[in-house]
């Protein structure tokens, strides 16, 4: 699926790091914006396989997932994300793609309302899938 399209579907990575702090990277589009790792599913992908692409194409690293914490729709881009509790393999080094010009681990306290809820639901994940509208 293109970003343009009427219908959107996306995977996203929360990581965060031994003091807690969440990996985000910002994007060199979107007006700069900063963001979980991951994006948008292409035709035939399922949401693990493009959360693995997204991170590898973005980070040029792998990640492991670990489990989907959450389903979230968002009214004012008309888009479904899947959020998933991942962790970076071992030794991994981070290179960004031309799509994001930083990466930078953020506290919790720092993230927009929107992030830090999606956040919170998958570091608290008690076994069930939270699904929200926003």
């Amino acid at each position: 699926m293109e970003f343009n399209d009427l219908y959107r579907l996306s995977s996203h990575a929360v990581i965060s790091n031994a003091c807690g702090q969440v990996l985000l990277l910002k994007a060199t589009y979107a007006a700069g914006s900063w963001g979980l790792p991951g994006g948008g599913l292409d035709m035939g992908e399922t949401i693990r396989d493009a959360l693995l692409r997204e991170c590898r194409e973005e980070m040029a690293c792998d990640i492991q997932i670990d489990y989907l914490s959450g389903v979230y729709f968002h009214s004012v881009v008309t888009s479904h994300v899947f959020i998933f509790r991942c962790h970076l393999a071992e030794n991994a080094q981070i290179h960004l793609s031309n799509e994001h010009s930083e990466y930078r681990w953020f506290n919790l306290e720092d993230l927009s309302a929107i992030q830090r809820t999606r956040v919170e639901d998958c570091l608290n994940f008690n076994g069930d899938i939270i699904s929200r509208h926003f």
